[in-house]
């Protein structure tokens, strides 16, 4: 019996370590929004704070400590691969009682190109234990099409590149969305181009030097005009600018020359004549 309790004695100890050594370090890993668009890099906010007397030393050459994301399937827990080698956050050092934000992008490190309800944690290994965030739930989804163009490419013949604008609700409102594919081959990174007023239909052009422009109502007296420059290998966004809309622009001016003409001066008459 007194063997028995002897054995017994650290293996108590070491799964009150293990129990206890989770208040020491806190890691919360929190989205953007709990709706994103596919292709969308998928923004969000790991918080650490560092309660132990160790210091956190992540990203810097030999150190031990290891930060990453865990992606899984909401309908069956299945693990998502990570996809590319670049660091999940920049490199941080926390000393004792000290705390830090960092931003990370889950679509940067991970395939998310079925539309579905995706699970992430973050996770951080320091002094050889697991320090974990609690599971958050976030959907990917494919967006309402309102319209859309297709590119071909003089110079590489076979390629066909495909637009579609897409809108979806966010904060409330409806938002525009430029999404691109290559035909077979590669999907591009989604666009959020603001809020979009569908009482106009958005319209989406592509030039032959490859500049691709989208027009879409954002207000009752507004456009916005997007530019992206898209070659065989690039696809960048380049510029947004507001336009005013032609109709609202004309009666401006009309009211901009009243003014500027001093306006109309009543006819004087004589008080005693009425015609």
């Amino acid at each position: 019996m007194k063997k028995t309790i002897l054995l017994a004695l650290p293996l108590i100890a070491a799964n009150a370590f293990a129990v206890a050594a989770p208040t020491e370090i806190s890691v919360k890993l929190v989205p953007d929004r709990r709706e994103y668009i596919v292709g969308e890099r998928i923004r969000a906010v790991v918080d650490v704070a560092n309660s132990s007397a160790d210091s956190i030393d992540v990203g810097k050459p030999g150190s031990a400590d290891i930060f990453r994301l865990e992606l899984y399937r909401a309908s069956d827990m299945a693990s998502r691969d990570r996809v590319g080698s670049k660091p999940f956050v920049a490199p941080f050092l926390l000393h004792s009682s000290e705390g830090q934000k960092l931003e990370t992008f889950i679509g940067d490190h991970f395939v998310l190109n079925e539309p579905m309800r995706y699970l992430a944690r973050a996770v951080l290994v320091h002094d050889g234990a697991r320090f974990e965030s609690s599971l958050v739930s976030f959907d990917v989804v494919p967006g309402m099409r309102v319209g859309g163009a297709m590119q071909m490419f003089s110079n590489k013949p076979g390629l066909k590149r495909i637009f579609e604008l897409a809108y979806w609700s966010r904060g409330q409102r409806e938002h525009l969305f430029l999404k691109a594919r290559d035909e077979g081959g590669r999907i591009w990174r989604t666009t959020d181009l603001g809020v979009l007023l569908r009482i106009t239909e958005p319209k989406i052009s592509v030039m032959p030097n490859g500049e691709v422009v989208v027009l879409h109502r954002a207000t009752q007296d507004q456009f916005m005009r997007s530019v992206f420059w898209s070659l065989p290998e690039a696809l960048d966004f380049r510029k947004q600018e507001p336009m005013v809309d032609p109709d609202v622009a004309g009666s401006q001016r009309m009211r901009d020359l009243y003014m500027e003409s001093g306006g109309v001066t009543p006819v004087k008459k004589a008080w005693w004549k009425f015609w």
